[in-house]
């Protein structure tokens, strides 16, 4: 199979049948055998109503449905499980992505050698309040990632060689650094497309104050795992052990006060009394927190055997 396309979808029951009519159309004219993936993200309207019609009119389009909303990320991590295709293309289902920059994508993974194609929105219709934002974060993320070449790490329209979707997790959030995910995971030829962005025709935006703020946690996020999450000690252990240093020698030095105030004839003196006893035994304890807990903590989390479980009514083979 030549593509696999991947939409991740929340209340879009208007757009899907003239996204799919739109899809159908290109890979028809193109010559390309194709399956889209559409990923209900627990839609409250009749998105999953829609898809199981749209299977039944063309079985190329397939259906997964998630009984409550998971979010993003988990929806592209179930459609890319599911992929079939020897390229991958991700998009939105609210029509401001193109389906006419498939061809161009599909060659750029397959004849330039790209790994992952990113699309950048150069002249968007978004409101300023979301472009400034926007900029802002990206300005962030290519400082953070190393990845100077992009313009847009959080456009839905991408492409992706079919080995890339199956080595990278895309969870919570993440699907907004989905390029630095495969930079960790070795594929580092990462290219950028300029691709059309189109104003939103039905439902509303999604975007919101929190996912901006949940983006820098996100990316900080990233930037640990991809700096410590081999060795998690080079972090908390060095961490730990420069708290705890530093509270055993304020230790010492309160120690060697109570010895030369007894040898001053001062017996009356107690350590307790002086704050840098207390500050001391604090950093101590704090150290060996940061050195036992967090590590442990750190482990756990990246072996959750359910971190990416989710709760499936329906699917559509």
């Amino acid at each position: 199979m030549d593509i696999s396309v991947v939409v991740p979808l929340y209340n879009e029951a208007e757009s899907l049948p003239e996204l799919a009519a739109w899809i159908e159309r290109v890979m028809q004219e193109h010559n390309f055998t194709y399956e889209v993936i559409m990923v209900n993200d627990g839609s409250t309207d009749r998105s999953w109503q829609v898809i199981e019609q749209l299977h039944e009119q063309n079985p190329a389009i397939k259906g997964v449905c998630f009984r409550r909303n998971y979010g993003k990320s988990p929806a592209l991590n179930t459609g890319f499980a599911r992929t079939q295709g020897d390229v991958v293309i991700t998009m939105d289902a609210d029509l401001q992505d193109s389906p006419d920059e498939i061809p161009e994508l599909y060659r750029m993974i397959t004849q330039e050698g790209y790994d992952l194609v990113s699309g950048w929105k150069k002249k968007r219709y978004d409101p300023l309040s979301k472009t400034l934002p926007t900029k802002l974060f990206n300005a962030t993320a290519r400082r953070v990632s190393g990845i100077k070449n992009l313009h847009d790490f959080n456009c839905g329209l991408k492409a992706y060689r079919s080995e890339v979707v199956k080595h990278i997790e895309v969870y919570g959030d993440m699907h907004r650094y989905v390029p630095y995910l495969a930079k960790i995971a070795g594929f580092t030829k990462i290219g950028e497309k300029v691709v059309h962005h189109q104003a939103r025709k039905y439902g509303v935006s999604k975007f919101g104050l929190d996912r901006f703020v949940n983006g820098y946690l996100d990316l900080l996020t990233l930037w640990f795992q991809a700096k410590f999450g081999v060795k998690p000690m080079h972090f908390f252990g060095l961490l730990g052990s420069l708290m705890f240093l530093l509270g055993f020698i304020a230790v010492i030095v309160v120690g060697a006060l109570k010895l030369y105030n007894m040898h001053a004839g001062n017996h009356y003196t107690l350590v307790t009394n002086s704050p840098y006893f207390y500050l001391a035994l604090t950093a101590m304890i704090l150290g060996t927190q940061l050195f036992l807990t967090g590590f442990l903590g750190e482990l756990i989390t990246r072996n959750s055997p359910g971190r990416n479980h989710y709760e499936i009514s329906h699917e559509l083979p």
